[in-house]
């Protein structure tokens, strides 16, 4: 039997990875005819074939090469995949989307209550990158507090000694910036737990709205909240 070119893959892998079958059902889809590859409609799904040529039902598959999304998240929703707490923001993207494998998944998370920037991609080794403390992907918030700032918090959140409430290990310097009444602009490199709220905690302020401008190179123009944009797979945040 002769050996498939690279980069072919199996009819029933192309199906479940892009959501819209299981391998198991994806024989029941070719024996229907409800799949074709370059203008024929496939005979098996076991035959390793080209993604770009494959048809089903009448349209090309659903980006067969992985997703890389910009999202604009909405105050109300959560970054899960279950939704016992409320909607989700997985249930604001094609329905497809949920049944992906690899699943899509969101580069970190934003609370119920912040809105703002968030990638998306079904690629788990971007998540792992951009996630990971050593890579210093930087994130912009803007800041709506009870209070107005004080010049005194730009030195201290840049120091690299601040430190949180309960925490021993400082904070990585952050820039910070007072950009009205009640109103501050902070870029971190990290990514604690509910880190932007207990900084501004520990100086007796309390953060009443909160919005990520900005993830790495990422910033969202003019998408509406609850709306999403595909990013070309070659933007990678560094």
């Amino acid at each position: 039997m002769p050996i498939p070119p690279a980069g072919l893959r199996r009819i029933d892998q192309l199906l479940s990875a892009c959501g819209y079958c299981s391998r198991r059902e994806a024989k029941e889809w070719v024996k229907r005819g409800w799949v074709m590859v370059d203008g024929v409609v496939a005979k098996s799904a076991e035959d390793r074939v080209d993604a770009a040529k494959v048809v089903v039902e009448g349209e090309p598959l659903d980006h067969p090469d992985g997703l890389l999304v910009l999202f604009h998240k909405p105050v109300g929703t959560i970054c899960t995949h279950e939704d016992e707490e409320g909607p989700t923001i997985y249930g604001l993207l094609p329905e497809r989307w949920k049944d992906r494998n690899p699943p899509v998944s969101s580069v970190g998370r934003l609370d119920k209550d912040t809105s703002g920037v968030l990638v998306l991609t079904d690629d788990g080794a971007l998540v792992q990158k951009w996630t990971a403390p050593r890579h210093h992907v930087p994130k912009v918030y803007e800041v709506g507090l009870d209070r107005d700032p004080s010049p005194d918090w730009i030195p201290l959140f840049a120091s690299g000694t601040f430190k949180m409430l309960g925490e021993t290990k400082p904070c990585a310097p952050a820039k910070l910036e007072l950009v009205g009444p009640c109103a501050a602009r902070l870029e971190l490199t990290e990514g604690r737990f509910h880190q932007v709220k207990r900084m501004f905690g520990a100086v007796g302020a309390v953060v009443t709205t909160l919005h990520r401008s900005r993830f790495g190179p990422y910033e969202l123009g003019d998408l509406a909240p609850g709306a999403w944009k595909l990013l070309p797979p070659e933007a990678v945040a560094t």
